[in-house]
């Protein structure tokens, strides 16, 4: 493949709403994003990606977007994000934005137009719009946030359809007009000077024409619309058109939430000529869970089962082209919290250890607000001090199979997409430094002892190395292997250690994570190595093959010595 400049980034996620409040009025702004670049200077990140910051009634955050040229209020104005822009590019970092374009908002003007004018609005066909039948709707599927993906349309005996939430109509993308119009839109970003998109939910603009029912997979009656209304045959026409008339016009990235896409089908997505520069994998970030869309269903995991879901990922993405490898964003828990099961070894050796593991697979790293250090879980103690619409739908569903009232909020706690979106932890002054009022979500109240004021301090914290562990891919001497290097699994058998190597003429950098809180032994395969990372404090700048034995939740990487830079 060839080089390309977004496979050297390191990418930050920022969730505005929760990042940090610059007017005190308990939501997160554009404005608070510019306040702390220096912040994100220092962690040495050099791309942010920003959450939907469009109008929007926020029905689910900023994903149900009215107005695509306006932003919302509540974040700031455009001479904001200019300044934001301007600042950043100042300080070496780039910014991508989201982009929703598999839905609007039922606020958006063109659907809007749709229900005062149901029968002739030069709209109509801009939605999805079907007639039910015996008082039933069109088809028996069931949107990803719950309930039918059918909506009545007022004073008519149609239908709307939604994939996700009823406040969030689909857009028809069989009409060349909405495609043209969403084309025109997303040029006007890029001209704006954005470095280029996160493309959400990408996979669902296709829908099975046929619109038939299929057999009930839940005790509602209804079935997981993603089998009609995700990755169907001739999506790949769409895309290809998306790239043509927006973003192969431009020298931007493209990073596609794309759930649903086979393996053998990665070469079209992420290729030379891919739709995008590279896309996210869902498997191993659902591993807990059946399918990702039912919490309840819980699926018991161990070490093995994550570092074959990992390797098999980095495996056909390597076949393909680029990845994006992440522990945690704004879909999904926190990573300590998930991935290290007892709450006794959740700590400073856990936490660097997966932000290791992860950070040095192929592909570009991106880091999640927060994760940098090691924000946990919450725990609500009822359902009405959630926010996000799919928990509150998670928790009914959980009833209605059968679950008691507390397994269900058990279930939504684990899982919450809340869980990422508690703002973010920056001192251990009330609110965490976030705002002075009361945040538009409840705190995690664990801000006064996890918060960057306080780890900046201190030397041996978890954000000092992730400092350390962004340095050393960026521009330690095995920086090129690091980012540009093959991967080759090892100790695949292993039951705690996720291991591999990164390769690159001739030149060779092995990885080591120990899952386990106990010492596991290890057989080095040569006779010395230079030390580029190890989360527990040795001054040692040299390992040899008779040091054999990873400590608790070590993480230690290893540039091998004697590699020449020649093949």
């Amino acid at each position: 493949m060839k080089k390309k400049w977004w496979q050297k980034e390191v990418i930050y996620q920022i969730y505005p709403k929760s990042f940090y409040d610059s007017n005190n009025d308990g939501i997160g702004d554009i404005k608070g994003i510019t306040q702390k670049l220096d912040y994100l200077q220092s962690l040495g990140i050099t791309m942010v990606w920003i959450c939907p910051i469009y109008q929007s009634p926020m029905a689910d955050n900023g994903y149900d977007i009215s107005d695509y040229y306006q932003l919302n209020p509540e974040f700031g104005e455009m001479k904001d994000l200019d300044e934001l822009i301007k600042k950043a590019k100042e300080k070496g970092i780039k910014v991508v934005l989201d982009l929703v374009i598999n839905h609007t908002s039922d606020e958006h003007p063109w659907f809007q137009d749709l229900l005062e004018n149901p029968h002739d609005s030069k709209y109509r066909d801009y939605y999805i719009l079907k007639s039910g039948e015996n008082g039933l709707p069109p088809t028996n599927w069931r949107s990803v946030f719950g309930g039918s993906v059918w909506e009545p349309l007022k004073n008519t005996d149609e239908y709307y359809f939604h994939s996700f939430g009823v406040k969030q109509p689909d857009l028809n993308w069989e009409n060349k007009q909405v495609r043209e119009e969403l084309y025109k839109m997303v040029n006007y970003w890029l001209d704006k000077g954005i470095a280029g998109f996160r493309v959400d939910a990408i996979t669902f603009i296709k829908k099975d024409q046929n619109y038939d029912n299929l057999p009930a997979d839940g005790v509602d009656g209804l079935v997981k619309c993603t089998k009609k209304a995700r990755n169907q045959p001739g999506i790949e026409d769409f895309l290809h058109e998306l790239k043509d008339k927006t973003f192969s016009k431009y020298d931007c990235v493209t990073i596609g939430e794309a759930p649903g896409v086979p393996y053998e089908q990665y070469g079209d997505y992420l290729g030379d000529n891919g739709y995008f520069s590279m896309i996210f994998d869902f498997r191993y970030a659902d591993l807990d869970v059946a399918s990702g869309s039912e919490w309840f269903r819980r699926v018991d995991w161990d070490v093995l089962d994550l570092k074959n879901l990992i390797f098999t990922s980095q495996r056909e993405i390597q076949k393909a082209g680029w990845g994006a490898n992440f522990l945690e964003n704004h879909d999904q828990n926190r990573s300590i919290s998930k991935y290290i099961k007892k709450v006794e070894n959740r700590n400073f050796y856990s936490a660097t250890m997966l932000g290791a593991m992860f950070f040095y697979l192929r592909g570009t790293p991106f880091i999640y607000q927060g994760q940098e250090i090691g924000m946990t879980n919450f725990e609500r103690k009822s359902i009405e001090e959630f926010d996000d619409i799919s928990s509150i739908d998670q928790y009914y569903r959980s009833m209605k199979e059968g679950f008691s009232e507390d397994e269900a909020l058990h279930f939504i706690n684990l899982r919450s997409r809340d869980n990422s979106r508690t703002p973010f932890h920056w001192s251990a002054q009330d609110y965490g430094g976030f705002s002075e009022v009361k945040p538009w979500l409840g705190m995690n109240e664990n801000y006064k002892t996890i918060n960057v004021e306080q780890q900046e301090q201190d030397q041996d914290s978890i954000l000092q190395f992730y400092k350390k562990i962004i340095q050393v891919r960026q521009s330690s001497e095995a920086s090129e292997c690091l980012i540009y290097g093959e991967i080759e699994p090892i100790l695949e058998e292993h039951p705690t250690i996720v291991s591999y190597k990164r390769k690159l003429n001739g030149e060779e950098v092995i990885c080591y994570f120990n899952f386990s809180s106990e010492s596991q032994k290890v057989e080095l395969e040569h006779n010395e190595y230079h030390v580029l990372l190890n989360n527990y404090k040795e001054e040692k700048e040299t390992i040899s093959e008779q040091e054999d034995s990873l400590k608790p939740y070590q993480a230690l990487v290893l540039l091998k010595k004697e590699a020449s830079h020649h093949e």
